[in-house]
């Protein structure tokens, strides 16, 4: 395996960054409306040096008043919850943990409806009863899967998709309280939905709460490699277990109540991202964090084009999209386990 080096680092996450602006400006061009990558460009270009007075009001609409925040959403959202599998991963050292396989997802969905009925649309409510719901959730699945100090998979696997399950019913229960147009708007949402109209706070904190979340994970990482060989093994290393396993699941608890509080719940992301990236560059944290969180972006993005332009004019939730290709891996890497 090579070493990991600054240079080596930039060169990964250039690359995928690089992939990103193509998938962006493809999401960009397509849809109901189509545009020609020529007139894209040159309008990006247009307001990028403080020409959008020139645009076409039309064009204008279309391109960064609906799909452009959009897209900003979609990355946001899949950098999130592919951070957020990936140190849930690491920590309970399963390939199998994602966000929405351990319920975390349901849990925050249930807060984010508790704060809709309770609150209605406060600005900070949403995000907040998300989070709660997301720490909650991870704290009593983590609980049920321990035994005897040590965690066992198949438990643990279990506690979390009779939690989503159960999470899933009382969510069910409580939107029937709805009248039928919040109702119908609520379970598209839950699905997973990227309309920025429906965001409730800015993008531009969302981008900062991102950034510390992620932050926090990554300080983390060369203490995550050292705990993939186990919490005893690490401790006798140096590593303050405690700190690192509370520090990483409030902030993987965090990106994946944020993540559901805008876009509802995106299933799988969290679990074929980061696995896909340890087969491209290997298990190091170091470079695992920031490509997962570029990969989940990719991931999200493209899931999302899909979403509003397979069966247009009609649109797909983004979270049967991403199913359609997590559950079949889901499915493998538990086989695969069992052998």
């Amino acid at each position: 395996m090579k070493p990991l080096t600054p240079k080596r680092l930039a060169w990964i996450c250039g690359s995928l960054a690089a992939v990103l602006l193509v998938v962006v400006i493809i999401a960009l061009k397509v849809g109901a409306v189509p545009i020609s990558v020529v007139d894209l460009v040159a309008s990006l270009g247009r307001v990028a040096i403080g020409r959008s007075d020139q645009l076409p009001s039309e064009y204008s609409l279309i391109v960064f008043d609906i799909r452009l925040p959009r897209i900003l959403l979609g990355i946001l959202v899949g950098a999130a919850l592919s951070v957020a599998g990936t140190g849930f991963q690491a920590l309970l050292r399963n390939p199998l943990a994602d966000p929405y396989v351990l319920g975390v997802s349901s849990g925050a969905g249930l807060g984010a409806i508790i704060s809709l009925i309770v609150a209605s649309r406060a600005t900070f409510a949403m995000p907040l009863a998300a989070f709660a719901g997301a720490l909650a959730t991870i704290a009593g699945v983590y609980f049920l899967g321990r035994r005897g100090g040590q965690i066992e998979t198949h438990t643990l696997l279990l506690a979390g998709i009779i939690s989503a399950s159960f999470l899933s019913a009382v969510m069910i229960f409580l939107m029937t309280t709805l009248s039928g147009g919040e109702l119908r708007g609520i379970t598209f949402w839950l699905m997973g939905d990227l309309t920025s109209s429906r965001t409730p706070i800015a993008l531009g904190w969302l981008f900062t709460v991102l950034l510390i979340a992620i932050g926090a994970i990554y300080s983390t990482a060369a203490d995550l490699n050292l705990l993939l060989s186990g919490e005893q093994e690490a401790m006798h290393l140096g590593v303050d277990v405690p700190r690192v396993k509370l520090l990483v699941y409030v902030s993987a608890s965090l990106l994946t109540g944020l993540a559901v509080s805008v876009s509802g719940a995106i299933g799988y992301v969290g679990l074929f991202v980061p696995h896909v990236m340890r087969l491209l560059f290997g298990s190091d944290h170091r470079v695992l964090i920031p490509t997962a969180a570029l990969g989940g972006a990719v991931a999200i993005v493209i899931a999302d084009t899909l979403a509003r332009t397979i069966v247009s004019p009609t649109e797909l939730p983004v979270g049967a999209v991403t199913a359609v290709v997590g559950a079949p891996v889901f499915l493998y890497l538990l086989r695969r386990r069992l052998q």
